[in-house]
């Protein structure tokens, strides 16, 4: 979820309006800082904020890929006969599940960050997740 930026102007002549719009907008996000400055009759305010809406969906996503994981994990472990965590540690399906990752390039790269790795699952993981992203575009 990336940054942006929104303006605002609050004219001396019409303040009440202008910062009833720019509180309006502050409640919607989550802000990350607020600068002002005083010019030309009124106050200009920007504003950096991450939007709300985007970040609900992010954690819907987050949500939906470490449920799915959690499955395929458990399902794994029953056919190899293996413990859940000795298929995919509990440490690493919340991260899988944050960056999404779709290949097994980009696997390699989270699990390698944290020195854990996925045994010869990689594939099946990188899988799951292409599916559980796919079903949340349908």
């Amino acid at each position: 979820m990336s940054t942006e930026i929104r303006t605002f102007t609050i004219p001396d002549a019409s303040a009440d309006e202008a910062q009833g719009h720019l509180s309006s907008f502050l409640r919607t996000v989550e802000v990350q800082r607020i600068d002002t400055a005083y010019a030309d009759g009124g106050w200009r305010v920007l504003v950096l904020y991450k939007d709300l809406k985007r970040k609900e969906e992010s954690l819907q996503i987050e949500a939906a890929i470490n449920a799915a994981l959690n499955g395929w994990r458990d399902r794994t472990a029953a056919r190899e006969g293996l413990s859940r965590d000795a298929v995919l540690s509990d440490e690493l399906v919340p991260e899988i599940a944050r960056f999404a990752p779709t290949t097994e390039r980009e696997l390699s790269i989270i699990v390698g960050a944290r020195d854990l790795g996925v045994g010869h699952f990689g594939g099946e993981i990188v899988q799951v997740v292409r599916a559980t992203l796919d079903e949340l575009i349908d």
